[in-house]
């Protein structure tokens, strides 16, 4: 039986009222008023398990329309952490896209946080791991995302983006296989599934079954992609990295792959960690400037 069809599925009033409910208990948090923070609810297409998304914007100052950035998170190894991570709130990194005039919408995709109900993005078994599976479910979550920010009056509909770190930025790759319009590109921070840095540092479960989900993802991918990694990433070693980035590149997709060199103890963190910040920001700055996005440095 498919894992679609092992969801439990309840009755539409009462997902929807727990989509209600899970708005307003994460409004209840402080929102951070210079990010012009908002708690919004994104809906899924029937049958998802889910009726919405529970997702945070934040946008800059003015009427807009701004470019978009759809911020995709990471996935903690186990479902009691799934469950714990209430709203993606990394302020600091938010407030580096909204300086350089991006609203930003981060959802946070079923089974996890504040959307909670059932993970759809499970792999099933380290030993025979199905990205594949686990990237179509994300890719609901952030196409509808995408469909749902394309109605606000202070979005560009035209200049969107994906950005995503660790299973984001896989999230990211399998979203943009289906042609969400006004996607013209795609940020991919240190992505991948299956890492197990504690018990296997670099050596993620089947690394050649990720190589074969890039590549039934990449041929319907028309954008460019970053890849950016380093190169002791502890989820995820370089040498696999790079054989994604090839089967993603004989499958006909474009994209440049940036192997920095070692950050910190683990290179997973770059995105998180305040040292990180003006590495993965040059390259994103580098990488959006060919694409029309001409703006200066912030602080500058």
């Amino acid at each position: 039986m498919s894992f679609c069809r092992q969801l439990r599925i309840l009755p539409v009033a009462a997902l929807l009222l727990l989509a209600i409910i899970r708005v307003d208990v994460a409004q209840a948090q402080t929102l951070d008023a210079a990010l012009r923070e908002e708690v919004v609810s994104v809906p899924l297409p029937p049958g998802s398990g889910v009726a919405a998304l529970v997702a945070t914007s934040y946008r800059p100052q003015g009427d807009g329309p701004f470019p978009l950035i759809v911020l995709s998170h990471g996935s903690p190894a186990n479902a009691a952490e799934r469950g714990k991570m209430g709203r993606y709130r990394v302020l600091s990194r938010i407030r580096e896209f909204t300086r350089r005039g991006f609203t930003v919408i981060v959802p946070m995709r079923r089974g996890y946080g504040d959307t909670g109900g059932a993970w759809a993005e499970t792999y099933f078994r380290c030993s025979a791991p199905d990205y594949y599976a686990a990237g179509v479910q994300a890719a609901v979550d952030l196409v509808a995302t995408v469909d749902y920010a394309r109605t606000l009056a202070y979005v560009d509909r035209e200049r969107i983006i994906l950005v995503g770190q660790s299973a984001g930025g896989f999230a990211s790759i399998a979203a943009a296989s289906q042609g969400p319009p006004g996607v013209i590109a795609v940020v991919n921070l240190s992505g991948g599934r299956g890492g197990r840095p504690d018990s296997h540092p670099g050596e993620p479960c089947v690394p050649d079954n990720m190589s074969r989900a890039i590549a039934r993802f990449a041929p319907t991918i028309s954008v460019p992609v970053l890849w950016h990694y380093a190169e002791n990433d502890r989820f995820f070693a370089p040498e696999h990295v790079r054989a994604w980035f090839h089967a993603f590149e004989v499958a006909g997709a474009r994209g440049v792959l940036l192997m920095q060199p070692p950050f910190g103890s683990d290179g997973h963190t770059m995105f998180a960690a305040a040292a990180g910040l003006p590495i993965w920001t040059a390259a994103f700055d580098g990488f959006l400037r060919p694409l029309g996005f001409d703006y200066p440095a912030p602080g500058k």
